[in-house]
Formats: C-alpha cells, sequence, structure tokens
C-alpha cells in the first residue's frame, strides 16, 4: 500500500473516483450502522426510545458538527502543504491540530455535561423520553474526546490522499456496532445506554486502526519540536478551522429549532421525524462524499497552484451528485412508504415521514449540489462565505418553519429543509465563483477554457 497519494498529478476523474469509492464506502457503513441501529432500538425498544434518541440528533450535529468541521479545516490546511511538498510546515500541521484537538476535547467535555439537561429542556423535549435522551447523550458527549481523536486522524490521512484506511477502520467499527447493539438490547436487556456505550467502544478501536497506519508515514510524523506552541500556525488553523466549525454548528441551531417545533407538535411527530433525518443523512451521503473528496482534491491542487484542475474536479463531483439525485431522489419519491415503515411501528407515524420523505426526494439536488459547490470553496481556503451560507441556511429554517407550521403543520419541517438548501447553494455558487476567477486570471487563464496540452 502506498504510504501517500499525490492527486496533484495523474487523469483528475481516475484519481478522484479512486479516493471516493472507499470513502463512500465507509460513510455507507456508517449510514447503514445509523438505520440498523435505529431499527434495533425503535424494534427492539419501541418508538418512544427511537424518539429519545433521534431526539439528540441536533445536539449530537452541533457538538460533533462544531469538531468535525475544526479537524476538517485543519486538514485542509494539511492538504495544502502536502500538495505543496512542504514536508517541515507539514508535520508543524499536524503537531498543531492535535494540540488544539486536545483542548477543544476538553471544553466539549465539560460544556456539554452542564448545558445538556437546559438544552433539552429548552427543546420542548417531551418528559416521556428525556430520561432516556440524557442517558443516550451524556454518554456519547462524555467520550466526545474519542470521536474528536478519530475525526481528527482520519480526516489527516485523507488530506494525504488515504481514503482506504478510514474504510478499513469503519468496516471494523460497523461490525461491533451491529452485533453488540443487538446484544445489548435483545440479550443483556440494556435501554439506549447500550448503543451508546457499544457506539464509543467501536469509535475507539477504529481511531487505533487509523492511527497504526499514520504512524508508517514517517515523513507525516511530528517530531517533538513541531510541538512548539508555534501562535501563527495556531492562528492559520484556527483561521481556517473555526469558520467551518461555525459553519455546522449554526446550520445545527437552525435543526434544534426545527426540532423544537416538531417536538412542540407531539411524540407521534417527534417519531417520525427522527426516522426522516436518518433517512436524510443516508440520500445525502453519496453526495456529501464527493464533497468530501473534492475538499481534499482541491486543497492538494490549491497548494500545488493548480487551478485548472479543481474546476476539472468540480465538474467531475457534479456528475456524481447529479447521478445520486436521479438515483435516490427516485428512491426517497416512489418508496417512501416502504422506508418509513422499515424504522417506524404507527401507522400516523409512517404516513407523516411518508410524506417528508416524498417532498424532500422532489428538491434533494439542492443540498446535493450544495455539498460539491461548498466544499471546493472550503479547499480553497475561504471558509468565510460558506460560514454566512450556515447563518443563511439557520435563518431559512427558523422563518420557515414559524411561518408554516400553523398552516402547514408537520410538512413545514420538509419546507425548512427545502428553503435552506436552497438558498446555501446559490450562496456558495457566488463565493466559488468570486475566489476561483482571480486564481485563473492570475494564472493567465479564463474561466471558461481549458489549458492546451504542451506540444
Amino acid at each position: 500500500m502506498k504510504k501517500t497519494y499525490d492527486l496533484t498529478v495523474g487523469n483528475p476523474a481516475r484519481l478522484i473516483l479512486n479516493f471516493y469509492f472507499p470513502m463512500l464506502f465507509t460513510n455507507l457503513l456508517q449510514q447503514v450502522y445509523n438505520v440498523v441501529d435505529t431499527a434495533i432500538v425503535g424494534k427492539g425498544l419501541g418508538d418512544n426510545a427511537l424518539g429519545a434518541v433521534g431526539n439528540m440528533s441536533s445536539i449530537m450535529f452541533f457538538t460533533f458538527g462544531f469538531s468535525m468541521g475544526l479537524t476538517n479545516g485543519f486538514a485542509v490546511i494539511i492538504g495544502q502543504y502536502f500538495g505543496a511538498g512542504d514536508k517541515k510546515n507539514l508535520r508543524k500541521t499536524i503537531a498543531a491540530s492535535a494540540t488544539l484537538s486536545a483542548i477543544l476535547a476538553v471544553l466539549l467535555t465539560l460544556i456539554s455535561s452542564i448545558a445538556l439537561r437546559p438544552l433539552l429542556v429548552a427543546m420542548q423535549t417531551d418528559p416521556l423520553i428525556l430520561d432516556d435522551s440524557l442517558k443516550y447523550g451524556h454518554i456519547l458527549l462524555g467520550c466526545i474526546a474519542v470521536t474528536i481523536s478519530y475525526n481528527l486522524v482520519s480526516g489527516v490521512l485523507r488530506a494525504l490522499g488515504d481514503s482506504r484506511t478510514p474504510l478499513m477502520a469503519i468496516i471494523v467499527a460497523t461490525v461491533i456496532n451491529i452485533v453488540f447493539d443487538w446484544i445489548a438490547i435483545n440479550k443483556w436487556g440494556m435501554g439506549v445506554e447500550g448503543p451508546a456505550y457499544v457506539t464509543v467502544i467501536a469509535q475507539i478501536v477504529s481511531t487505533l486502526i487509523c492511527l497504526v497506519r499514520f504512524r508508517k508515514i514517517e515523513e507525516a510524523i511530528p517530531k517533538r519540536a513541531d510541538f512548539r506552541p508555534d501562535m501563527v500556525m495556531f492562528s492559520k488553523l484556527l483561521g481556517n478551522g473555526v469558520p467551518m466549525a461555525l459553519m455546522n454548528s449554526i446550520t445545527a441551531v437552525g435543526c434544534m429549532i426545527v426540532q423544537y417545533f416538531v417536538n412542540g407538535m407531539g411524540l407521534v411527530y417527534t417519531s417520525a421525524y427522527s426516522a426522516c433525518s436518518k433517512y436524510l443523512n443516508i440520500f445525502m451521503m453519496p453526495s456529501s462524499t464527493a464533497g468530501n473528496t473534492l475538499s481534499t482534491y482541491t486543497s492538494q491542487n490549491y497548494g500545488a497552484k493548480k487551478y485548472i484542475r479543481i474546476k476539472q474536479g468540480l465538474q467531475i463531483c457534479l456528475t456524481i451528485a447529479l447521478i445520486s439525485y436521479v438515483l435516490l431522489g427516485s428512491v426517497m419519491v416512489f418508496g417512501s412508504e416502504q422506508l418509513a415503515g422499515f424504522m417506524l411501528t404507527g401507522s400516523e407515524q409512517i404516513k407523516l415521514a411518508s410524506g417528508f420523505l416524498i417532498r424532500c426526494g422532489i428538491m434533494i439536488f439542492a443540498v446535493d449540489f450544495l455539498f460539491i459547490v461548498r466544499n471546493a470553496v472550503q479547499g480553497m481556503g475561504k471558509p468565510f462565505i460558506p460560514m454566512l451560507s450556515g447563518i443563511l441556511e439557520m435563518v431559512l429554517r427558523i422563518g420557515t418553519i414559524m411561518i408554516f407550521t400553523a398552516g402547514a403543520g408537520f410538512a413545514a419541517a420538509s419546507y425548512a429543509e427545502i428553503a435552506a438548501w436552497t438558498g446555501a447553494l446559490l450562496m456558495n455558487i457566488y463565493a466559488f465563483v468570486r475566489v476561483y476567477r482571480p486564481l485563473i486570471a492570475d494564472s493567465g487563464y479564463r474561466l471558461n477554457r481549458t489549458v492546451a496540452p504542451a506540444k
């Protein structure tokens, strides 16, 4: 196995697809686990337990999304130094990323342990599921250092062009999750705390697998001197990572407000929305994976100053997103009842979830394309406008559900998603054009032309 993978040389389509598919299978396995986990909880413990776990999804997105955004921001800088062939700064960047991630883990653990109950109460969590939500949340948030460790190490590997090792790690973690989730609930008689503990154990195993692989990449292993505090490097990493982290968390705030309105409708609606959220994550996955692939590809080529390859990569990943929309959007629209019935047991919940999936399936192309364009901008180290698009998503989600809940009821939750996706897509298209045009102009190219091959 090659130690690193240079995405700045060679056929862009071949490079992107070779990187994309292992990453797709990695994310697919994670989502398969999420769906199976949801089914095990829903069928084994009932719709209320499912509602309790699903009720935590927006809070998890807020905290885990913040940490993932930060580490993804770090990975962009790592990828740029790798693409530029700057091994000294590559090692220093990885060392500084590890230091900042450790600080983040301590802070998020303390804050989440204090704020979880007040936040769940503020979200109008039904008293019937409050205790289970707290059990589930305290375990996962109390072990957030494990999640951050995995995100950092796997992000570093991907920045160096290795998407296969995270795949192997997730294969092992998924097997652990599915097998022991079922055992914890059906054999050991545990409640929602069972799947939470199993998730933490599986993440520890996957982190160790990635660490073993990273230790073999000698050129990237930081030396003791690389860990000396470097305020310039800290500033550069935080300047790219914090906007990406805030984008995720700001978006999550909008999701939490939507959850607040859904919870106010009753427990039936909470359970239906929980299932719908799981399915949205699944059907967004091929395009979100293509976006993450493009981020790594773009960061390396941006560091190497090969800007025309960025446009080629964008076109390839947009094609992936279009294919995903046609195939998976159709499944959401025409298979909505079957999908809802797989996770839910109540007829009313199934009917509500089915309608949600149809409406979002028609318009999911907006978020598919959003993932691609936004990651291209972030991969060039320009996270500010994508962060603003996160604010726009939050505003559109909150505004839409506030306006339409009275007349449309539960359907307003799907309208809120569609409005947020569309607004953010338009803003990020503007951002890409604004960032990319000057690069091509400075390099002597035009945006709508390709470079003639040298003779």
